[in-house]
């Protein structure tokens, strides 16, 4: 079995505490630029990158040293931190000597060396500062070493050979869990294997109705043995997409000749805000009891989850991990590398610290990608790579601080000063800076330095933690700051300014994640025009794009267009009534279930009061800002009630996708608007900014975003091959041809 040197490590020589105390890492950036530093500086002699590989105990070992220099017998492995260097723990210190000794057993096997000077240099990255740890070791004492690593991992090793086969065995002759395919279903199904086995780039357009998740679960795993791929990650963008997901698994097993000897293993990646059983603490062995000795029970935890036939779901992974009395948040993150399909949010791929994106770097797994929704995945992109400072919450810290902080809690607040008068004209408008605040960056690495001292030190304290991630997430994006990004300052009172790196095209960040994984998938019923989602999410120039006919026909829906009513702003008022008027003719001409969809809720809230004025016998419902859960399982219930009504709700919102009300539980939908976002400075940055760079700035700023929600709206109206409905595409602009092009095109045809 081929291991990564890492990995035997992390498996073998870690014990003890759990240990999240606060000190911030370097980003992935600077840490490839801080060995490149360090390496830079060496001169002649040295070779980084020194590529070792070797056998022990059965195992084929490889991995790449740092530097290496022959004459020297010196061998060097770099680790990248930022501040206090006492900050990092012991257990952490212990996993990189034994990486470092196991590399230096590998070099003198290799190199036939009697001996070998090691040296483990911690460097820092913000004050470029090396401190090294030097010893001498034998390469008899340190095979010996190597030895009583690999024998700790032999047997589990093993079992994972005899799992990989027993896995690849029954993949290969696996069952659709029903009789046959839905309509279009089959096609569905050979698109995405063909594209797993040719290792390919597709964006799918796959449209409602086809069965999606199971006809992209099922095709995508019987094609891991033929493309000798090592994991699935199946990617959604909402929580009760990743639950289909675990039910579809859970079908397939059931639907095998032996469901007991299911050997896929599944897990379902949750938050750490859902998974962790001790919020109030902090993840170290002097806070949390579960974390405390973690590594020590972790070997009997894992062992007994790898042996579970059902998913490994958020539920059972706490069952799992309070029988050995070990966090289950970071059990479940354990589990990662043993699971061969991992069902997550697309966060654990994409974001800054992705594990999913670690791991398939680490072990160079051959890794495929299936995203469902993908059409949220820009403004999901955007998110994870954007983030805000706020002086309120330094103003708030600030005054109940402990004394050690003050210094540097008054620099930050003196930059902002400084920032807030600097800007002082700007009015309550927002100002989007040329650069970003110069003086307030050394200020917050200060800031983080003593909070990272205090935190470490101290028991836990929720204002000072927010303001420590708050404040080392605006470093981490300012020192990856370009043209990909913008940076928006604003003021609404005293003491209450905000200055927020927002990103525009996530596709500088998200390109590399593609990049190292072997077969990608992205798939929605929306995803007209593919080069969009290709261009501002980094797919390479390669990747196809494909949309597969719809299971449904055009005369289950009436499409209806409005040639004489305008939803523009100015228009806006003038609107009100003909819509009204509408809304109540369709509903009293076939009575039913509808929904009215607005831009926003000042809109919505006029309209449904002209329609309760001049049609008080239509039933309606509204949805309000900041519903709750419940609020809205209230909401969508109302939809199975004997008495029809018209539910209005917001465009691009919780109900106008994800949602399924199939039959007469919603017989049409009225879309007013576009759904363009807002014509302001920031969207015309934006369109400036995609007109350089793509040459396309209004149509991916406003056209394609907004008919998008259209599209997704409207599609909750036909869910079945029997549904029959009405859609109301309420603005003249809907028969523009450009518009009209980006509709669905089962609507139109004859």
């Amino acid at each position: 079995m081929k291991v990564a040197v890492r990995t035997l490590c992390e498996f073998a020589a870690r014990k003890g505490d759990l240990d999240f105390r606060y000190t911030p890492a370097p980003t992935a950036e600077e840490g490839i630029a801080g060995h490149q530093s360090v390496q830079a500086r060496r001169g002649y002699g040295y070779e980084s990158e020194y590529l070792l590989t070797g056998e022990c105990q059965g195992l084929q070992l490889s991995g790449r040293a740092d530097l290496y220099n022959l004459h020297k017998g010196l061998l060097e492995e770099i680790k990248t931190h930022r501040g206090d260097l006492s900050r990092i723990r012991e257990h952490q210190r212990a996993l990189h000597r034994a990486q470092l000794r196991a590399y230096g057993a590998l070099l003198c096997r290799q190199e036939g060396r009697q001996k070998l000077e090691l040296s483990l240099v911690y460097y820092d990255t913000v004050r470029d500062k090396e401190s090294a740890v030097t010893e001498t070791a034998t390469a008899e004492e340190l095979w010996q070493e190597l030895e009583a690593l690999c024998n700790a991992f032999r047997d589990w090793a093993e079992q994972e050979e005899r799992h990989r086969e027993q896995r690849d065995e029954h993949l290969a002759s696996l069952r659709f869990p029903f009789p046959d395919f839905r309509a279009g279903q089959r096609q569905l199904a050979e698109t995405v294997y063909r594209n797993a086995v040719q290792s390919r780039r597709l964006l799918l357009e796959a449209p409602t109705g086809l069965g999606k998740t199971l006809g992209t679960l099922f095709p995508a795993l019987m094609a891991l043995p033929t493309a000798k791929q090592d994991r699935l990650f199946y990617l959604t963008c909402r929580n009760t997409a990743r639950q289909l997901a675990v039910s579809a698994v859970k079908a397939l097993r059931a639907a095998q000749q032996e469901p007991g000897h299911w050997p896929l293993r599944t897990l379902e990646l949750v938050s750490k805000d859902d998974a962790c059983e001790h919020p109030d603490k902090a993840c170290h062995g002097d806070s949390c009891p579960l974390a405390r000795g973690f590594f020590d029970r972790l070997p009997e935890a894992r062992a007994e989850a790898v042996q579970v036939r059902e998913p490994l779901t958020r539920e059972r992974l706490a069952t799992i991990a309070a029988g050995h009395d070990i966090c289950p948040y970071f059990l479940a993150q354990e589990m990662a590398r043993w699971c061969d399909v991992v069902v997550a949010d697309v966060n654990r791929m994409f974001d800054q610290s992705a594990l999913l994106h670690a791991l398939v770097q680490q072990n160079q797994w051959r890794a495929s990608l299936l995203v469902d929704e993908a059409h949220n995945l820009v403004d999901r992109a955007r998110g994870m790579y954007s983030v805000r400072l706020d002086q309120q919450r330094l103003l708030r810290v600030k005054r109940g601080a402990p004394k050690v902080l003050k210094g540097p809690l008054n620099r930050v607040a003196r930059a902002w000063q400084e920032l807030v008068r600097e800007q002082e004209g700007a009015g309550a408008q927002p100002v989007f800076l040329e650069q970003l605040p110069i003086r307030l960056l050394p200020a917050l690495q200060g800031l983080i330095s003593g909070l990272t001292d205090y935190l470490a030190d101290n028991p836990p304290d929720l204002s000072l933690q927010e303001l420590l991630f708050e404040s080392v997430a605006f470093l981490k994006l300012a020192e990856q700051f370009g043209d990909h990004s913008l940076c928006e300052f604003h003021r609404s009172g005293r003491g209450r300014a905000s200055v927020t790196i927002q990103n525009l095209v996530p596709a500088d960040y998200l390109a590399p994640r593609f990049a190292s994984l072997a077969s990608v998938l992205l798939f929605s019923a929306t995803l007209t025009p593919g080069v969009y989602h290709r261009d501002l999410l980094g797919l390479p120039e390669d990747t196809r794009f494909t949309s597969l006919p719809s299971p449904f026909r055009a005369d289950q829906l009436q499409v209806q267009f409005t040639p004489h009513i305008s939803t523009r702003k100015p228009d806006r008022q003038a609107s009100l009534s003909p819509i009204a008027a509408l809304i109540a003719r369709q509903f009293r001409e076939r009575p039913g279930h509808y929904l009215a969809f607005f831009s926003s809720f000042d809109y919505l809230k006029q309209v449904a009061d002209a329609l309760a004025t001049e049609a008080p016998d239509v039933p309606q419902r509204r949805q309000l800002p900041g519903m709750d859960q419940h609020a809205r399982q209230d909401f969508l219930a109302g939809f199975q009630s004997p008495r029809p009504a018209v539910a209005f709700a917001v465009l691009g919102g919780v109900f106008s996708e994800g949602i399924d009300l199939p039959g007469d539980q919603l017989i049409g939908a009225f879309v007013a608007t576009l759904g363009l976002p807002p014509f302001d400075p920031w969207h015309d940055i934006l369109k400036d900014r995609l007109e350089q760079r793509f040459g396309a700035g209004y149509d991916y700023t406003y056209r394609i975003p907004g008919l998008q929600k259209v599209a997704q709206a409207a599609g909750r109206v036909i869910r079945t091959p029997e549904d029959q409905g009405v859609i109301w595409l309420i603005d003249d602009r809907f028969l523009q041809p450009a518009n009209r092009a980006m509709l669905p095109g089962w609507w139109f045809e004859t």
